[in-house]
């Protein structure tokens, strides 16, 4: 039986909380979409269910959701973490708040603790706003994001704008004062009226109070830092046990990546990347015309997997982005792109690739969807949270990913990942 089941609104989202379960001590597989019903699980303690719901219509994103809640719901999951980016991408619309409203309908909670911090990634919470590191949200590179641009720190008011409930602060003043203060504040909040509440965090030790305050409840909503105070709340219980890796066979075989994010990180990690593998960058405006592009890219690919590890990119700086988007359309232009990675991971594994970085959470899912991978295992850790992940079920046979959000790794990390992914 479960003892915590989540849903995460993208792939390298999931796989980010997967990483972070495993670390502290809950045996957690990842599936990619709603498992069948007759799914056969090893004995876990967490499933995380990835979906790939963030951008898509709201309406959609719910049904998926609680397809997923009802799977968890069946194989006894308590607790439900509604996993969202620890930089609240969102849009006026959702679909954070729509997702949540209809999860918490069905929990039937009264209040429901929200929040994204992860301190250990640099996402805190203070007062509401969410902070990137020492800055504020909207002044943080996420202000460009080319699906969801970030405006607004203030997390109160972002979520009021997408759901039909009150949301609620519960201030670092009262979770440094520890779990009974915290279930009062919510308490005198779910008597004013609040559905919702955004709860601050600046230190690892605020996650754990939350974490012990939202096992009260059937429903959470945040990135992996809540999930953290979950696991080590649920291990602490006597839920949670050393997890036992046996080793595994090396994969050996050619190596890829393909980098889709136009974050600032990962455009430094391509320019670092560039130095010790080919680097093959796509023009955008060709891949919105047609196949060609893809075909040239996978061409190019072929000639030189040979000889070691290649990295091709569609990621642009902001200018660009915006550029290519007044011209083709947002969705066009994403849809487009997206589609043409996927095409390039089939055609790479086709080609012999069984180890696969990938840069990008819209990218990471077109490309695990594309692969038809069903589930992973939580490998090694690359970067906080970004893992190796297994391939459970996948057609080509074993392989290594690693799907990496735009934002997180090291300036080296697409060397670091190969140096892991044997």
């Amino acid at each position: 039986m479960l003892k915590l089941g989540c849903i995460a609104d993208d792939y390298t989202g999931a796989s980010d909380l997967a990483n972070t379960l495993t670390r502290a001590g809950l045996r957690t597989v990842q599936t990619i979409g709603v498992p069948a019903s007759d799914l056969a699980l090893p004995q876990v303690d967490a499933v995380v269910v990835s979906l790939k719901s963030r951008s898509i219509e709201a309406e959609l994103a719910v049904a998926r959701s609680r397809a997923a809640e009802t799977w968890l719901r069946s194989r006894g999951a308590a607790h439900i973490l509604f996993k969202i980016c620890s930089t609240f991408d969102s849009t006026d619309k959702g679909n954070i708040g729509p997702v949540m409203d209809a999860l918490r309908a069905d929990s039937g909670d009264t209040i429901v603790l929200v929040t994204p911090a992860f301190p250990e990634t640099g996402r805190t919470v203070y007062m509401g706003n969410l902070f990137v590191g020492s800055v504020p949200l909207n002044e943080s590179p996420l202000k460009d994001h080319p699906l969801n641009p970030m405006h607004d720190s203030n997390l109160v008011r972002v979520l009021a704008r997408q759901s039909k409930t009150r949301i609620g602060l519960v201030e670092l003043a009262t979770v440094t004062r520890g779990v009974e203060a915290v279930r009062a504040r919510l308490a005198d909040l779910a008597s004013k009226g609040a559905g919702a509440a955004i709860i601050d965090a600046v230190f690892d030790r605020d996650l754990e109070t939350i974490g012990a305050v939202a096992l009260d409840h059937r429903l959470s909503v945040g990135a992996s830092g809540i999930g953290l105070g979950l696991a080590r709340s649920l291990a602490g219980s006597g839920a949670g046990r050393p997890i036992e890796v046996s080793p595994e066979k090396p994969v050996g075989g050619p190596a890829a990546c393909l980098a889709g994010s136009c974050s600032q990180a990962t455009l430094g990690q391509i320019a670092s990347a560039e130095k010790i593998m080919p680097v093959l960058h796509l023009d955008p405006d060709q891949i919105v015309k047609g196949k060609d592009e893809g075909r040239r890219a996978l061409a190019w690919a072929r000639e030189r997997l040979g000889s070691g590890p290649v990295l091709i990119a569609s990621s642009a700086a902001p200018d660009q982005v915006a550029g290519l988007q007044a011209r083709h359309g947002r969705d066009t232009a994403g849809h487009a792109i997206e589609q043409a990675m996927a095409d390039l991971a089939e055609g790479l594994v086709q080609a012999g690739v069984r180890r696969l970085v990938v840069a990008g959470g819209e990218t990471s899912g077109a490309v695990v969807d594309r692969l038809q991978i069903p589930g992973f295992l939580v490998g090694a850790e690359i970067a906080a949270g970004v893992p190796v992940l297994r391939a459970v079920g996948a057609k080509p046979g074993d392989m290594l990913l690693a799907l990496k959000s735009g934002n997180f790794g090291g300036t080296e990390f697409f060397s670091d990942a190969l140096n892991l992914m044997r």
